[in-house]
C-alpha cells in the first residue's frame, strides 16, 4: 500500500481553498459581466444583446410606493421600450456600485442606480439581480427594483474625499469641543479603545465619561494625517487607518465607517500610542518597574 507524507496531504487539503477563492473572484466578475451588458443593451438600444442575458422565464419586478404591492411587468413590452429608442443614449441607466454575493449555481446582486431619459433625469432607486448559472452560463432570472425621483444622484463623486472631510470634521468636533458633531458622527452601538487597556467604551458611555471634557473650549485636539481608506465593493462599508498627532506624542488611530439611510457613520474606532522600536526597550523596563 502506499503512503503519503503528512506535508503531501497537508499541502492537497489546501490546495482546494486556494482554488475556491479564485474561482469565487472570477465568478464575481462573470456575474458582474452580464449585468454589464444588460445595461449596455439599454443603453444602445439592442434588444437582442438584452435577451442574450436573460433566462427564457426572467421576470421584471417592481414594488408599488402607493399601496405596497408587487408590479410584474411584461418582458415583452419592456423589450417593446427600448426598440423605441432614438439612438445610443437615449435610456442610459447608471449604476453606482455593486453588491454581489456568489454560492454557483445562484448569484444575486444590488446596484444603487439613477435612470437618464434623453440625458435628464427620470428616476433612481436600488435593482436587485437574481442569476442562475444555466447551460449557457450566467443569466438573469429575476430583477426587482424601487423607483423614486427625490434625491437622485447625477453623478461621480470621489468618495474618498467624502471620508476624509467627514473623518477631519470629527476630530476637529472634539477639538472645538463640540459634542453633538463628535457623538453625532458615531453608530448608536459605535465602539471607541482608547490607549489604555480597559478603555473599551460604546458610545453613550464613551459620552458620559468625556462630559467634562466637552465642557471646556477643547475636549482634546488630534490632528490626523497620513490616512488610509478602503472600501468594499458595494462602497457602503469603509475601513481606515490614520497618524495622529497628539498631546501624547505621535499616535495611530484605525476604524470602520458603515453608510446608514442618514449617511456615513463610525463603527469602530481604536486608538493607539505609537512608540519607535529603538524607545521599545526603555518603554518596557517603565512599564515593568511600575507593575
Amino acid at each position: 500500500m502506499k503512503s503519503y507524507s503528512f506535508l503531501w496531504i497537508w499541502g492537497l487539503l489546501h490546495l482546494f481553498p486556494v482554488f475556491s477563492h479564485a474561482q469565487a473572484a472570477i465568478q464575481d466578475s462573470t456575474v458582474r459581466a452580464v449585468i454589464d451588458q444588460f445595461f449596455e443593451g439599454i443603453y444602445l438600444g439592442d434588444t437582442a444583446l438584452i435577451r442574450s442575458t436573460l433566462a427564457t422565464e426572467a421576470r421584471l419586478m417592481g414594488v408599488s410606493l402607493k399601496d405596497q404591492t408587487l408590479i410584474d411587468e411584461s418582458i415583452d413590452k419592456f423589450m417593446e421600450a427600448i426598440a423605441t429608442s432614438q439612438g445610443p443614449g437615449f435610456f442610459h441607466e447608471k449604476l453606482w456600485n455593486y453588491d454581489i454575493r456568489v454560492d454557483t449555481p445562484i448569484a444575486s446582486a444590488v446596484t444603487d442606480y439613477t435612470f437618464f431619459l434623453n440625458g435628464k433625469v427620470s428616476h433612481c432607486g436600488t435593482n436587485a439581480f437574481q442569476l442562475a448559472y444555466l447551460q449557457d452560463g450566467w443569466k438573469i432570472i429575476q430583477i426587482i427594483d424601487t423607483r423614486r425621483q427625490e434625491g437622485c444622484r447625477t453623478e461621480e463623486y470621489n468618495l474618498t474625499d467624502t471620508l476624509h472631510a467627514f473623518l477631519d470634521a470629527w476630530h476637529h468636533a472634539a477639538a472645538v469641543a463640540d459634542e453633538d458633531t463628535f457623538f453625532g458622527s458615531m453608530a448608536s452601538k459605535a465602539i471607541y479603545l482608547g490607549t489604555d487597556a480597559k478603555e473599551r467604551w460604546n458610545r453613550n458611555y464613551m459620552a458620559f465619561w468625556a462630559e467634562p471634557y466637552f465642557q471646556k473650549d477643547s475636549a482634546w485636539a488630534f490632528t490626523a494625517h497620513d490616512r488610509h481608506i478602503y472600501f468594499n465593493d458595494a462602497q457602503t462599508i469603509a475601513w481606515f487607518e490614520e497618524k495622529l498627532d497628539t498631546w501624547m506624542g505621535h499616535c495611530r488611530g484605525s476604524g470602520v465607517l458603515r453608510l446608514y439611510p442618514e449617511g456615513w457613520k463610525i463603527e469602530h474606532y481604536n486608538l493607539a500610542v505609537t512608540i519607535p522600536n529603538e524607545k521599545m526597550d526603555r518603554y518596557l523596563k517603565k512599564i515593568v518597574r511600575k507593575k
